[in-house]
């Protein structure tokens, strides 16, 4: 069987352009989650900077956001800490957005977990991942309730 020279340059030609189409169909997915990322890493970074705002002229985020007080009693170390807090989750969050579309590798995310849990059980903050969860993703909040609770025995 004979194969005509010009039906086979077409025949290649044509898988040439359908898989130039199936990478750059797979590098604008790559971008796209790419350019999501960056945008969840933005509104993390807005958060973080009013928080940090908020701390600098001694104003408890939890308190006068969240809980709707006009004014909090609590000593400046306890505002920041408890704001501090508040970054930490929204670096968690971003941090978890990241690793699920794969732009964070294994090792990196399983300490962010280590911190993830310490935070969740560093118990005189707990009241501002409660406050937080109901705003993240079904799959971080099933991450967060996995952890063992060590701020039950307390109280």
């Amino acid at each position: 069987m004979r194969i005509n020279n010009n039906i086979l340059v077409q025949v290649i030609g044509m898988l040439g352009i359908i898989s130039s189409l199936i990478f750059v169909g797979l590098e604008m997915r790559q971008t796209q989650k790419i350019a999501i990322a960056g945008q969840q890493q933005a509104r993390s970074a807005l958060g973080n900077t009013v928080i940090l705002s908020m701390n600098n002229i001694g104003v408890d985020v939890q308190s006068i956001y969240f809980e709707g007080k006009k004014k909090s009693d609590l000593s400046l170390e306890e505002i920041a800490l408890r704001n501090t807090a508040h970054i930490a989750w929204f670096l968690y969050e971003n941090d978890f957005y990241q690793f699920q579309q794969g732009l964070m590798d294994e090792e990196t995310w399983n300490a962010k977990v280590v911190a993830m849990k310490a935070l969740f059980n560093n118990c005189p903050v707990r009241s501002i991942v409660v406050t937080r969860k109901p705003t993240f993703s079904k799959h971080l909040k099933a991450l967060i309730e996995s952890f063992p609770d060590e701020c039950v025995s307390l109280d």
